[in-house]
């Protein structure tokens, strides 16, 4: 790929459906392509020189389709702030951050009311689970009618998997700013867990799926953690000061794993 356009060797390769093209190749111009009418025109051109076969069918099939086009009344264009939110999320997601924002204000209003969990913030300690809720909900077949439409557009895999993450933690982590405010905790307790347990879903979620791992996680979570603390009625050591080295750490192996395989979230097995 050049700086300003596609190289013929890959338009060319593309138009053949050649298979020896890297996938961050083909990704690339079908990403490219999008904004570059000049490379749209050179792949036509490819596709009628290079595969006539597939040419002569798009021709057969939009000759049918040209007619019933015509009489199609316009669909209406969206609302340009709508259009520019469809690309951050989907309306599945809608209804899944309205429950993370519940819960969370829930639980500021049971520490608020010391309803008798001990030192324990319901806040902290539900800080790290509530943004993978929302990241499942963002990339999952079964939520998502438009999954397979998702997987194969030319900006799937990671960069839209990062953009849905982004919008949920743009609603989440001011939630859980108000709740540690309210109760006096600090920023560093529940922020480093919230971004560990989000990067260390898409971490696994490149290999089992991410509404698998988000579902494995949180279960983990609730056994290991969640069910001590509140029968000692105390802060364990993974939500103390104490353990944010730790928490650091394991957010720096989830975006490792992430960036080394982030190829693996354009396929479809990423929604499971």
């Amino acid at each position: 790929m050049s700086v300003e356009h596609a190289s013929i060797r890959i338009i060319d390769g593309y138009a053949r459906g050649d298979t020896d093209l890297a996938a961050d190749e083909v990704w690339a111009l079908e990403a490219h392509l999008e904004a570059c009418r000049v490379c749209r025109d050179r792949l036509s051109a490819s596709v009628t020189a290079q595969a006539p076969a597939v040419a002569a069918l798009v021709g057969t099939v939009w000759s049918d389709l040209e007619p019933q086009l015509a009489g199609t009344a316009p669909v209406p264009r969206r609302r340009r702030w709508s259009a520019r939110l469809s690309r951050w999320m989907t309306p599945v997601m809608v209804p899944w951050l309205a429950m993370i924002v519940g819960v969370t204000l829930l639980a500021l209003l049971l520490d608020l009311a010391d309803t008798g969990f001990g030192e324990v913030s319901l806040v902290l300690l539900l800080s790290p689970v509530l943004p993978v809720l929302g990241v499942a909900a963002s990339w999952s077949r079964g939520l998502d009618p438009a999954y397979e439409l998702t997987a194969s557009a030319p900006r799937a895999g990671l960069y839209l998997v990062l953009r849905r993450t982004a919008s949920v933690l743009a609603v989440v982590v001011p939630a859980l700013l108000l709740g540690g405010w309210a109760t006096g905790v600090t920023a560093a307790q529940w922020l480093l867990p919230c971004l560990a347990f989000t990067s260390t879903t898409l971490a696994l979620g490149g290999v089992v799926g991410v509404t698998r791992a988000a579902a494995w996680l949180v279960a983990g979570w609730a056994a290991v953690v969640v069910a001590p603390t509140l029968a000692a009625g105390r802060t364990t050591f993974a939500l103390r000061t104490d353990g944010l080295p730790v928490w650091g750490l394991i957010l720096a192996l989830g975006i490792g794993v992430v960036i080394a395989r982030r190829g693996a979230y354009s396929v479809l097995g990423a929604h499971r």
